[in-house]
């Protein structure tokens, strides 16, 4: 289950989003919706880096029937690179919330050996989703 706040006029596909997260976790989600000058005071507060992005995640510890965290997403972002990779933002925006729920089960594509990237691709797949975020991220390094 998602628990949606939405701080923008954008209207992600809810369908798509619930299940994925029905997917990966039978533990709710909070999403958040949100533009780049909210989610770059996040990403400033929380990582010193002073500057949008694209999406945060926010795990909870693991105690019975609490949420497994929380998932911010700049809708700015997702209109933006949806537009430049010709795709939908929708689908930009599942993009991005599949790779913020592998962050909140403690998937690292910063230290792990490929564990996120292949999981992620394994779920593109299987939801007929477009390229991953990490592959686009490792090809534009």
């Amino acid at each position: 289950m998602i628990e949606l706040t939405n701080t923008t006029d954008f209207q992600p596909d809810i369908n798509l989003l619930e299940r994925l997260a029905q997917r990966l976790s039978e533990r709710p989600v909070e999403l958040i919706l949100t533009d780049n000058a909210a989610i770059q005071e996040l990403n400033r507060q929380h990582r010193d880096i002073d500057k949008p992005t694209d999406v945060l995640s926010f795990p909870l510890e693991n105690v019975p029937f609490a949420p497994l965290g929380s998932v911010v997403i700049s809708v700015d972002f997702v209109r933006n690179k949806a537009q430049a990779l010709g795709h939908t933002p929708q689908e930009e925006a599942a993009l991005l919330f599949l790779h913020g729920l592998l962050h909140l089960l403690g998937y690292d594509h910063e230290t792990d050996e490929g564990q996120m990237r292949r999981e992620e691709e394994r779920i593109i797949r299987e939801f007929s989703l477009p390229e991953s975020l990490i592959v686009r991220t490792e090809e534009n390094a």
